[in-house]
């Protein structure tokens, strides 16, 4: 499976914002973007001329890449489906991207970033609707139930996880039953629940070159 294997707290320092793509660690004092809220390499600290309108469009689509830990490849076939479906584009493919698996795994509070969601996922620890499914970009629906495969339970990184889990608070379209290890998807997510500063309308522009 291709992933992106570059330094995550260099892609937040490059996109001048933290995208909380090591976990834990984003909320500590170790956090680098923190330390170094500047851009990487040796000319990170320089002033940068004005972006043209195509440099801030591709860094809004850059952003959100990294944000969901996805490929190219992969955003471009998701913005494809959001395109065909009825509606606004741009937040028809937040919402896609807010169903994948790997993120809703996140979302419920099972992993503390979206990479570790997605190695439970690959990992075969996730059942959705009682059967193992190890694909990350698997789409939840309304009435889903997410649970942990029960020989997972007893691991000691996901229990810390979900008492972690307060810290960012669980989405309202995703239903948390902590004791048993369930998480139902009450409905669909919709724009006003993805809280980060995207503009999405920029990489419609992008693509629509």
């Amino acid at each position: 499976m291709a992933r992106n294997i570059g330094a995550a707290c260099r892609r937040c320092r490059r996109e001048n914002l933290k995208l909380f793509l090591k976990g834990d660690r984003c909320y500590s004092d170790k956090c680098s973007f923190e330390r170094r809220a500047f851009g990487p390499g040796q000319h990170g600290q320089a002033r940068f001329r004005k972006l043209s309108d195509y440099a801030v469009q591709l860094r809004e689509k850059q952003k959100v890449k990294s944000l969901y830990g996805m490929l190219e490849g992969q955003f471009r076939l998701t913005f494809a489906k959001a395109e065909r479906q009825k509606g606004v584009t741009g937040e028809n493919l937040l919402i896609l991207l807010e169903r994948r698996l790997d993120n809703a795994v996140f979302r419920a509070g099972f992993a503390s970033s979206r990479t570790q969601a997605r190695q439970l996922v690959r990992h075969k620890h996730i059942l959705v609707n009682g059967r193992k499914v190890n694909i990350p970009s698997f789409m939840v629906s309304e009435n889903d139930v997410i649970s942990l495969k029960e020989k997972s339970r007893a691991n000691a990184i996901i229990n810390e996880n979900l008492e972690a889990v307060a810290r960012r608070g669980v989405p309202s379209w995703l239903e948390m039953d902590k004791d048993n290890y369930k998480a139902s998807v009450k409905a669909l997510p919709n724009r006003e629940e993805i809280t980060m500063p995207i503009q999405e309308q920029l990489i419609v522009e992008l693509y629509s070159k």
